[in-house]
């Protein structure tokens, strides 16, 4: 895809989320409810639900997080940049990732946070990404709210893995996301519940779980389709 093309649809999605966002508040205003699993906005948030029967969701309250979904330019196109998180960390250990984390109460908003942690991962200096817009909340089995950042950026800066928390840097085609045939859904029996979630195999590299899901909603929102399965 063409960076005018990347940049319109992303943008175009941003006023179906504010539309999304502002008919949720007025509706539990009007209720007088702060519940926020009885908010529309909530109900259409993204999730390790999203392909598994009621009762997967986690339970409120989530804790705020936020990641970039950088989308490198190349002169022969966009590629998707992710990392594969140390082998000793305590929770997703190994796993396909974006750069990302919790929002801390000094970041003034998700795209602060975004690119915070992807400087403290990565090396990626701020200037490096241009922030055009947000996909859809994703709401992860282990209790956190991620609100996925995407941000376009330029080649060129100087890697600086941080050691405790990132094994490796790499990049996925673009080209290679937005083709369906590349979008499996795989399952497990976790705590006796079978359980399905979506995969996008890459040569030696396993994409799963959260970070499968925010590309395949990076899929719909790119080519206007929507996925299988959903």
């Amino acid at each position: 895809m063409k960076r005018e093309q990347v940049v319109g649809r992303v943008r175009e999605a941003q006023s179906h989320l504010k539309r999304r966002r502002a008919t949720g508040a007025a509706i539990s205003q009007m209720l007088e409810d702060d519940s926020d699993l009885d908010r529309p906005d909530v109900e259409m948030r993204r999730g390790d639900h999203d392909l598994n029967e009621s009762g997967m969701r986690p339970e409120p309250p989530l804790v705020p997080a936020a990641v970039l979904v950088p989308l490198v330019s190349h002169q022969d196109g966009f590629t998707v940049l992710l990392t594969q998180r140390a082998a000793d960390l305590r929770a997703h250990a190994g796993q396909i990732s974006f750069p990302g984390g919790r929002i801390d109460p000094e970041d003034k908003s998700p795209e602060d946070a975004a690119l915070r942690e992807a400087n403290e991962e990565i090396g990626m200096p701020h200037h490096a990404a241009e922030i055009i817009g947000r996909l859809d909340t994703y709401e992860v089995r282990t209790g956190f709210a991620v609100t996925p950042v995407v941000g376009l950026i330029e080649p060129g800066f100087d890697m600086v893995y941080e050691p405790g928390e990132v094994a490796d840097v790499f990049e996925v085609p673009l080209s290679f996301v937005l083709d369906p045939a590349n979008h499996e859904r795989h399952s497990r029996i976790i705590r006796g519940k079978r359980r399905y979630f979506y995969v996008l195999p890459y040569e030696d590299r396993y994409i799963w779980g959260a970070t499968a899901g925010m590309l395949v909603n990076l899929y719909e929102v790119l080519t206007g389709d929507k996925a299988r399965w959903r």
